[in-house]
């Protein structure tokens, strides 16, 4: 073990015995800090990755990843739709609680969330521990100051504050152009998912052994538009014999995100291998795919901004470079949901946690340790404009097997039991109502707890 990580191990060991967190200090002392990367893409589906079961799709690198460390089959995105979740994932918190119950948009009348300013993002907790941090891709939490990334504690931006981009080759939303490198805008030339890519590796590449780095790696694909490449779209056709139009080109656009991703992951693997620090990667999505641009969420219901299964589950994997600390080709179905990655990413680091969030860590079943089961009860709230919502909310709470939802603030609450009812086939909530009244209190509980949290901007 190189000399620099010896002595951050001891360091790391001598301030994690002082605070109590020693828990994964077996695994964690032969490496010190590792660098830590977290690849968050958006709208891709529980079944479209060929790991997950896709028949009609290749994607190796993201497959490799999977079989390099620990694959989750019951992993759940806070919420059905893009910046939700990322507030989760950046906070560690229930989304609404930190202000962002829905998606932050352009224009004021159709916008449904406002980041809290008093909220703590993982950069602000990641670098008293020593990291440097950036973000390269999407960040959808705020169009200007004082919610740019810049000024909510990271280092370093090279990426889009927007929403969806209107076309992956102009990077433009509204006639917006939100591409920034740190803070001064910016108009490069070239498919969104490519410059991505090619920021990330500028950035592990830049990085040097003495400090341990955290890079947040968001890309916008397989969001619409469904445009990826002409060339990855006439690779599918001639590969998949009878694949529609619609199918082929979200094929092509996820197949080239993986293809960037891969590149990010072999500068990574190079990079250990010449003497840089370990490096843990941990992979997701923002939630389910979208049904209507042809996504496959495999054997779920619904999909992208619905609270039912295909909504919600998400693949999800983490692997280690440079290190044994997760065992190659692992898998579980411990449950786990969006932000307990942000515990789970502090206690890699050894970063102290100094306030109160919902997420609990997952890096025990990341080292093959027994794990007791993270909560009792999971919360998925979306808030949305519209007709079809009219700025009300879209709810869901799981509780052992048992999972209440409502899909529509008009429509009626429905209940399933998971483990007999997978598929959500079968409502229950006339058969069942004691437990319908359980769920029910606890969710009127959490939307409570909820509303105390302006979502709004101030005035």
């Amino acid at each position: 073990m190189p000399g620099f990580q010896r002595a951050l191990a001891a360091v790391l060991l001598a301030v994690a015995f002082l605070s109590g967190q020693t828990g994964w200090l077996e695994a964690a002392t032969d490496y010190g800090q590792p660098n830590i990367v977290m690849i968050l893409v958006d709208d891709l589906g529980y079944g479209d990755l060929s790991y997950m079961g896709a028949p009609d799709l290749k994607s190796p690198h993201l497959d490799g990843l999977a079989a390099r460390g620990i694959k989750f089959s019951n992993f759940y995105a806070n919420c059905p739709v893009c910046s939700p979740s990322r507030a989760a994932l950046l906070t560690g918190r229930y989304q609404a609680l930190v202000g962002v119950p829905g998606v932050i948009r352009t224009h004021p009348e159709n916008n449904w969330g406002y980041l809290s300013e008093s909220a703590t993002l993982i950069p602000e907790v990641l670098k008293p521990a020593g990291y440097h941090t950036a973000i390269v891709g999407k960040w959808h939490l705020g169009l200007e100051s004082p919610n740019t990334p810049m000024d909510r504690g990271f280092d370093h931006l090279h990426g889009f504050l927007g929403d969806m981009m209107d076309d992956y080759y102009n990077h433009r939303r509204h006639g917006n152009n939100y591409m920034f490198r740190d803070r001064t805008e910016i108009d490069p030339t070239g498919h969104a998912t490519d410059l991505f890519t090619e920021w990330a590796i500028d950035y592990v590449e830049s990085r040097k052994a003495d400090q341990p780095y955290f890079l947040y790696l968001a890309y916008n694909a397989p969001h619409t538009p469904i445009q990826p490449p002409p060339e990855w779209i006439e690779k599918v056709k001639a590969r998949e014999a009878g694949i529609t139009d619609q199918r082929a080109k979200l094929v092509a656009l996820i197949e080239h995100m993986d293809d960037g991703i891969g590149q990010v992951l072999s500068t990574i693997d190079q990079q250990t291998k010449s003497g840089g620090r370990p490096t843990i990667v941990l992979f997701s999505s923002d939630n389910g795919g979208q049904l209507s641009v042809g996504a496959n969420n495999g054997p779920l219901r619904d999909g992208k901004q619905s609270v039912y299964q295909g909504g919600l589950k998400v693949p999800t994997c983490v692997a280690s470079y440079g290190s044994d600390l997760i065992k190659p080709g692992s898998a579980t179905d411990f449950h786990a949901m969006t932000m307990d990655l942000f515990p789970t990413i502090c206690e890699l680091a050894g970063a102290k946690i100094n306030h109160p969030i919902e997420g609990r860590s997952i890096l025990p079943v990341l080292l093959g340790r027994k794990r007791e089961r993270l909560r009792e009860e999971w919360f998925f709230t979306r808030r949305e404009g519209g007709t079809r919502y009219q700025g009300k909310t879209i709810d869901a709470v799981i509780k052992g097997p048992w999972k209440l939802l409502q899909n529509s603030p008009y429509g009626p609450f429905e209940l399933y039991n998971l483990a007999n009812d997978p598929k959500e086939t079968t409502d229950l909530s006339q058969k069942n109502r004691g437990m319908y009244n359980e769920l029910s209190s606890a969710l009127r509980k959490q939307i409570q707890r909820e509303g105390a949290v302006p979502w709004q901007k101030p005035e």
